[in-house]
């Protein structure tokens, strides 16, 4: 029996390069993201960001309600996990101590663009250390802050993060991204209901589903409301139904 491996052997360790400069643990880890069978986009309008992620619940016994990829850190940033969910919960609750911390030592809420640096900071130890495994998860964080508005970071399991207008993950991500593209290439001033079902019709024509209210999750904040919350099945059919009737 070889023990080569797949790569010749170097995928056997997180800590060593390939001679064509890969790590190939690494970017195993970016394809349990897409292999996941999930895809979440997320966006800011003029006043608002919004996460929408799809929403499968694999058993009939299971209580959907236990079920799903969107979280809470602090009481204005929230979070879509795309990936494996056990490494999720892992990292949300990782998130949470240093947005915690945070407000212990410095007495305001973390800020998103710091909270995101922090957590892509502790994935890009984890692909430094024999002794640890990369999370197989990207993390899409959302917030309202008072002097850059809306905000939206994506961090990845290699430790890189930036910020962006629009931004997808997951098994159908590039289609989400291309589709995102076309759609704010011209900068348009998205309210606060446009950029809810931006996200609703992006997700659904990459994925060529017409989704029920129960396919799909939703969080927000706006500039009105700056605390993160996830919208309700009542409130996501309203926005369903509004698509619909539009086209």
């Amino acid at each position: 029996m070889s023990r080569g491996g797949g790569a010749g052997g170097y995928d056997r360790h997180i800590t060593i390069f390939s001679p064509d400069g890969h790590l190939y643990q690494v970017e195993y880890a970016f394809k349990a993201i897409t292999s996941a069978g999930i895809t979440s986009v997320a966006l800011k309008g003029k006043d608002c960001a919004v996460v929408c992620t799809q929403k499968k619940v694999p058993d009939k016994l299971l209580d959907p309600s236990t079920v799903t990829h969107i979280f809470q850190l602090t009481p204005g940033i929230g979070c879509v996990m795309t990936g494996l969910i056990a490494d999720a919960r892992a990292q949300v609750a990782r998130a949470r101590m240093e947005a915690a911390e945070w407000k212990y030592k410095f007495g305001y809420e973390i800020p998103v663009h710091m909270l995101a640096k922090r957590v892509a900071n502790l994935a890009q130890v984890y692909t430094q250390h024999a002794a640890m495994r990369p999370y197989g998860v990207s993390m899409i964080l959302i917030g309202y802050d008072d002097e850059a508005g809306a905000q939206v970071f994506k961090c990845d399991p290699a430790g890189y993060f930036a910020g962006y207008k629009g931004t997808s993950a997951g098994t159908k991500g590039q289609e989400a991204m291309n589709h995102l593209e076309k759609k704010l290439k011209k900068e348009p001033v998205l309210s606060v209901e446009e950029t809810v079902e931006l996200a609703i019709t992006t997700l659904s024509s990459v994925l060529s589903i017409d989704f029920k209210p129960t396919d799909i999750e939703l969080g927000i904040v706006t500039k009105d409301d700056p605390v993160f919350r996830a919208l309700s099945v009542a409130e996501i059919e309203t926005h369903i139904t509004r698509i619909v009737e539009r086209d």
